[in-house]
């Protein structure tokens, strides 16, 4: 299963925030899953308490409550890309307001804040502000940036935004930067629900959205040009010309190859 969460020019699949009963069975199982690892490494840590100073074993208690509450939780969201065990069982993935996977900094403010509101407040913190929350996020979600989407049972990927006829010629010559991360997706989330939309909002935000790319576009279109035309032919030029880029670098790799492969000096190379 294609599990890859790329936006691009706000190419991605649709990421639609998990429920909050798949958010509690999957932090049960992890909480699970962390005491027996607890339990584990008390035992092991009560044999070698007996050769140390009551300083010491103090100091080792400390040690082995920050690895189990930060250090594990941390470096398996890390590792995985957003996914502990019971995220895995349950089908879920935590990943950044934008739609990309979690990196070392998200997993580590998600851990930290989780010390006071999961285990100092036994998750009663966390239970609040993930039923007030409208994507259901919990405190360490809101300061790092980030949410849980559903892997399983999705909505198929959107259509491919096509290139709008009338404005193929300008497009070609334009100079289109690159979008920002977050305006790119709420464009490409725009396109993809435009009938969905009530007619007023859906003239509102094409409008404000046209407005907020105009900035990164030079020439303009022709005056009178439709906003949602505008914003379908920034994506698809973004698009083509980003495939565009990654044949030619390809195809210069596999020339660069050719060349390092060859005998110097002119030397034809060995007929097998």
């Amino acid at each position: 299963m294609d599990e890859g969460i790329v936006t691009g020019e706000g190419v991605l699949l649709d990421t639609r925030p998990t429920s909050f009963a798949s958010r509690f069975l999957a932090s049960l199982i992890d909480v699970a899953v962390l005491a027996v690892v607890g339990i584990a490494v008390v035992i092991v840590a009560s044999q070698t308490a007996l050769n140390l100073t009551s300083n010491g074993a103090r100091i080792l208690s400390v040690v082995l409550i920050a690895v189990v509450t930060v250090v594990v939780p941390t470096t398996v969201e890390t590792a995985t890309r957003g996914r502990s065990l019971g995220k895995l069982a349950m089908g879920i993935r935590i990943v950044r307001d934008d739609g990309g996977p979690v990196r070392f900094r998200q997993a580590f403010i998600r851990a930290l804040v989780g010390v006071g509101e999961l285990w100092l407040t036994v998750g009663s913190v966390a239970l609040i502000c993930s039923l007030v929350h409208p994507q259901g996020k919990r405190v360490g979600d809101v300061l790092a940036g980030t949410y849980a989407i559903r892997l399983r049972g999705r909505a198929p990927t959107r259509a491919t935004i096509d290139m709008p006829p009338q404005l193929a010629g300008w497009a070609r010559t334009a100079d289109v930067r690159r979008l920002p991360d977050g305006l790119a997706l709420s464009v490409r989330q725009f396109l993809g629900r435009t009938s969905t939309l009530h007619p007023a909002s859906r003239v509102q935000l094409g409008t404000d959205l046209a407005t907020q790319v105009a900035r990164y576009v030079a020439p303009l279109p022709p005056a009178g040009t439709h906003p949602e035309y505008f914003l379908a032919a920034v994506l698809a030029e973004r698009r083509d010309r980003e495939h565009a880029a990654a044949l030619r670098a390809e195809q210069r790799d596999a020339a660069e190859s050719a060349m390092l492969a060859r005998l110097p000096h002119a030397v034809p190379d060995p007929v097998d």
